[in-house]
């Protein structure tokens, strides 16, 4: 997330045409199968969306310091109003709300007690620079990535990278200096992780060795960029079943499957910063974008958190 504090928009509607641009055939291509529904708006810049296994929707609003709750009927309800400026949350198979605070560490959260308990706050003897987002491995361990929205100046770690935390609370570095990692998903074998720059139009794939090691990094696609605006990057990201990635963009949610190929893009009445798919049978994508929370049925379902 590369957040900058926007004017809520004067939304009136509440229902919006879902305008999809296909980079391939029709046949081919990934295009919703409802329209754009608006939950609710008025925050100052939301993230983080998450899907837990109490049914509910998590999605953070980092300048408010909070975490909110979407409910049964919609009603969406304050989870804690002292998040450490949390960006992306993840909801875990345990129901654990794994979340990135921008103050330094990653930290789980009991969503019933609403406890939390601290699972890194440092690497090397130095706090981490502001993580950003996260995702969980087949062994529970977390990779996440640490670059410099909202970190001190000069950063506490001097490099912007991926780390890893084991199941065992080891952490590791796992990759070299990155220019803003944003994003992070694994593909549904686990064997191949993403990450996505905000600063470059190339989004990232590496080759998971191991939990915690990986090799052969290398570009997995090219971002469309916005006219006028060359070298603009990912902010979030998630994958379905099938492996086909899903990237927030300038444009909006701009898909690719695991080819690399673009295959769609989801325009929504503001920018995207995150996004994620919910619902009984995992098929609601929710965007969170600017002030509002959104959302739109689409085809295939996505990916359970391990």
């Amino acid at each position: 997330m590369r957040y900058t504090i926007h004017q809520a928009a004067g939304i009136t509607a509440t229902l919006f045409t879902c305008f999809v641009t296909a980079f391939l055939p029709a046949a081919d291509s990934i295009q919703p199968t409802g329209k754009i529904e608006t939950v609710k708006t008025g925050f100052a810049f939301t993230e983080g969306p998450a899907w837990g296994v109490d049914g509910h929707l998590y999605f953070s609003d980092i300048p408010n310091a909070s975490i909110h709750v979407v409910g049964e009927s919609d009603d969406v309800n304050l989870f804690t109003n002292d998040s450490k400026h949390t960006n992306g949350i993840l909801v875990d198979s345990k129901g654990r709300l794994l979340a990135c605070q921008m103050d330094g560490q990653v930290v789980s959260y009991n969503t019933k007690t609403k406890d939390v308990a601290v699972l890194a706050d440092s690497f090397d003897g130095k706090r981490f620079n502001a993580p950003n987002d996260l995702v969980i491995d087949q062994k529970g361990g977390i990779y996440f990535t640490d670059p410099l929205f909202r970190a001190p100046d000069p950063l506490p770690q001097g490099i912007q990278s991926v780390y890893y935390i084991a199941e065992t609370g080891m952490v590791t570095r796992v990759t070299e200096h990155i220019a803003a990692p944003n994003g992070i998903a694994l593909s549904p074998d686990g064997k191949k992780l993403y990450v996505a720059p905000s600063h470059q139009s190339e989004m990232l794939v590496y080759d998971v060795v191991s939990p915690g090691k990986l090799e052969n990094g290398r570009t997995f696609c090219t971002l469309t960029q916005p006219e006028g605006k060359a070298g603009t990057g990912g902010d979030g990201m998630v994958v379905d079943v099938e492996g086909n990635l899903y990237f927030t963009t300038h444009l909006g949610v701009e898909i690719f499957s695991p080819s690399g190929q673009a295959i769609g893009l989801v325009q929504f009445p503001e920018q995207p910063a995150n996004v994620t798919f919910a619902g009984s049978d995992r098929k609601t994508m929710y965007v969170t974008a600017r002030t509002g929370l959104y959302r739109v049925r689409m085809p295939i379902a996505g990916l359970k958190p391990n």
